[in-house]
């Protein structure tokens, strides 16, 4: 299922912007915080953090989260972008190995030090080495992992109700269900007393409940990597409930005197960050079109 943005929204950039054959022009963000955020980008690349959620934002929404794939303009603008700023790091629930192979990271010219930070930060890899780190998992994990058919069978989960294995979480699925909104309800109760008793926490998505370790999520490993490498700017791109975390990381890097910019990746499922967002684009396609004419405007600033 892909992701649409109204005609009528302000802040949308449209996949077929400008004249037709012409590359889409940068967005202009509807509010003063975003302006200046972009504008600090612009002025210093060299110090700024591009960091985007995967799926939804780099990659379609689809019934099946073992087919997504980044979307086929999504390497070439990330490989254009990457080498004119500071770093680029996509900020993922999934395991960063999984990001990797179905993004098409690995060994690609311009993305040597892209950084994947998987199960919400728990886990990165880096491009320059193709190395992992990660902690010790969490114990309840598997705990949840052992009782969830049972809860699910107490709970009647409907015909279409799946669960994807995550390593060091679990989710489970309603998209596929006849009614998923409904189907996610009933199951969000018994999900969220089956995660407490084993230490865990609840992340509702789109049509998606996860249930993974607390302490990490999207904002925590945003802020942490921003200090990390110094960051005097940020645009953060995402479309789901998970990504609120980081929009308020940014929000309290702005607080501190760093400039950001809030991305939506257009969905009429997840309207809180459609009204947070300076700017809302069209879905993955929109994205690849943003990074492009990021790449673009920094190579008019250096000519």
């Amino acid at each position: 299922m892909g992701s649409s943005t109204d005609s009528t929204d302000p802040n949308a950039t449209s996949p077929d912007a400008g004249a037709a054959g012409a590359p889409a022009p940068l967005p202009v963000p509807a509010t003063r915080a975003g302006r200046d955020g972009l504008d600090a980008l612009l002025a210093r690349p060299g110090k700024a953090l591009i960091a985007l959620d995967f799926d939804g934002t780099l990659s379609p929404i689809v019934p099946d989260p073992e087919q997504a794939r980044a979307h086929p303009g999504a390497v070439g603008a990330l490989a254009a972008l990457a080498p004119r700023v500071a770093s680029v790091a996509v900020v993922t629930g999934r395991p960063p190995a999984v990001a990797v192979r179905h993004g098409g990271f690995a060994d690609v010219p311009g993305l040597e030090h892209l950084v994947v930070l998987g199960h919400y930060g728990t886990e990165r890899w880096d491009a320059a080495t193709g190395e992992i780190t990660a902690p010790a998992p969490h114990p309840g994990v598997d705990a949840v992992r052992a009782e969830l058919p049972e809860v699910l069978g107490r709970a009647g989960a409907p015909e279409g109700t799946w669960t994807e294995e995550k390593g060091r979480a679990v989710a489970v699925h309603t998209r596929r269900a006849a009614d998923p909104q409904a189907a996610l309800e009933a199951l969000r109760g018994p999900l969220t007393d089956l995660a407490h008793r084993h230490g865990l926490v609840v992340e509702p998505g789109r049509m998606v409940l996860e249930l993974r370790p607390p302490g990490m999520d999207k904002g925590v490993a945003l802020a942490e990597y921003a200090r990390e490498i110094g960051a005097g700017s940020v645009l953060y791109a995402g479309d789901d409930l998970g990504d609120l975390p980081a929009y308020a990381a940014v929000d309290a890097l702005r607080s501190d005197g760093v400039p950001g910019v809030l991305v939506c990746s257009g969905s009429d499922e997840v309207a809180e960050l459609r009204e947070r967002a300076d700017v809302v684009v069209d879905g993955p396609e929109g994205v690849v079109h943003l990074l492009g004419a990021l790449a673009r405007a920094l190579d008019l600033r250096t000519d």
